[in-house]
């Protein structure tokens, strides 16, 4: 199972989310023997509602798939500023394309062998010993490789056992966010949203919108749902753990999803809705259940460890108002997959190749992402500005039917 000259190098990723579905398939196709370990028992279909499309995100998928982007994802062509009347204030053409989680880990999923998924796999540790590392699991399984990869995400174990000092930082606001059905938007509403981004901005908040297909993957206009977050600034302490609290008691430290938050703040949610433009107001009120997310970001000083490395929000948990975190992580696969190729399959010179340009990567982009995000929630946000989405640089989010 070592690395040497012309070997075939064995991989196990932890987390089977999209950064380490993603990295499987690149390191699969790079020459290596890759096998995916997910905690949960199931498969991931619920997991966060929108996301923005990079063309990072779907080089896999569009390279050795050959998927046609237009049925991953809704097309935005305008990005709107509404003032607090719901008018519109600003808009300029963009190129920008949305999917949901659900729709990208089906289309990733289906890419990968099934006997290499393992659901309900919790990694518990991990050992180096000599040339490989060792993987134990919650089930009592373990597994020997030349490389483990871990890409389980802001509450990383593997960041947790290397790097025990480095915490997520509380930005010191929450997303809420929920989803509509295009169907269910009154007409004057859904004429405002169609084809765009929408944007309110205020003095210690904002609001935006945009379409994602809906839960089977429809993407045609009026079939598909409006996707919405609303960052809110709450202070550290009680009142954010009460906020964090569910309904039965439980205690979660990222997220409350959907039908776990306690009714008085979603009543008090609806309430202060009625304030924003009436575009966002509607939003708000028609979705069943509204949820909630910790804004919070992470940046660490290495992300490789002898045979061991961190990827995506493992490494480096990036605020979404650069709309880059699932991009960051699928090029984190993407370049560490390039690196072994090139190395012919010498682990250990390929990681150190990787690891400069993805830390340089990982730490301009959650201070890009950092800085916007106090802009905007602090009222120094001017309507117009563009928006700050990118992975290497702002606008190469741009994505049209051809991918780029």
């Amino acid at each position: 199972m070592m690395s040497t000259e012309g070997a075939r190098p064995r991989v196990v990723v932890v987390g089977g989310s999209l950064g380490g579905l993603t990295a499987a398939l690149w390191l699969q196709d790079a020459g290596c023997d890759v096998e995916v370990f997910e905690r949960v028992r199931t498969p991931l279909e619920d997991r966060g509602a929108g996301l923005v499309l990079h063309p990072a995100t779907v080089r896999y998928l569009r390279a050795r798939q050959g998927l046609d982007i237009e049925q991953l994802g809704a097309a935005a062509n305008w990005i709107r500023y509404l003032g607090r009347d719901g008018r519109i204030a600003h808009q300029e053409p963009c190129r920008y394309r949305f999917t949901a989680y659900n729709v990208l880990y089906r289309a990733l999923l289906r890419a990968i062998d099934p006997a290499r998924y393992h659901l309900g796999e919790e990694c518990t540790g991990f050992a180096q010993e000599g040339d490989a590392v060792v993987v134990s699991f919650a089930s009592g399984r373990r597994e020997r490789c030349d490389l483990l990869v871990c890409a389980d995400g802001i509450n990383s174990l593997g960041r947790r056992t290397l790097l025990p000092t480095v915490q997520p930082r509380y930005a010191g606001y929450v997303a809420w966010r929920g989803t509509v059905a295009e169907q269910e938007l009154p007409p004057e509403v859904f004429a405002t949203l169609h084809e765009a981004i929408s944007y309110a901005v205020m003095p210690d908040s904002h609001i935006l919108a945009y379409p994602i297909p809906d839960a089977d993957g429809a993407v045609a206009p009026g079939h598909r749902l409006t996707n919405w977050l609303w960052y809110r600034n709450v202070p550290a302490g009680a009142a954010l753990d009460d906020l964090l609290t569910t309904r039965t008691g439980e205690r979660f430290g990222t997220s409350v999803p959907p039908g776990q938050v306690q009714e008085r703040y979603l009543q008090q949610l609806r309430a202060d809705a009625r304030q924003l433009p009436p575009v966002f107001a509607t939003l708000v009120a028609r979705t069943a259940s509204p949820f909630l997310q910790l804004i919070a970001d992470v940046e660490s000083p290495r992300m490789v460890f002898g045979r061991v490395c961190l990827i995506g929000d493992a490494a480096f948990t990036v605020r979404p108002h650069a709309a880059a975190g699932t991009a960051k992580a699928a090029e984190d696969g993407w370049t560490l997959a390039e690196a072994i190729r090139a190395h012919g399959g010498d682990v250990e010179a390929a990681l150190a190749a990787w690891e400069p340009g993805q830390l340089a990567l990982g730490r301009q982009l959650v201070a890009r992402a950092r800085a916007a995000g106090e802009r905007l929630q602090h009222g120094r946000w001017e309507v117009g500005t563009p928006l700050p989405f990118g992975l290497y640089t702002v606008g190469d989010s741009a994505l049209d039917s051809a991918g780029a």
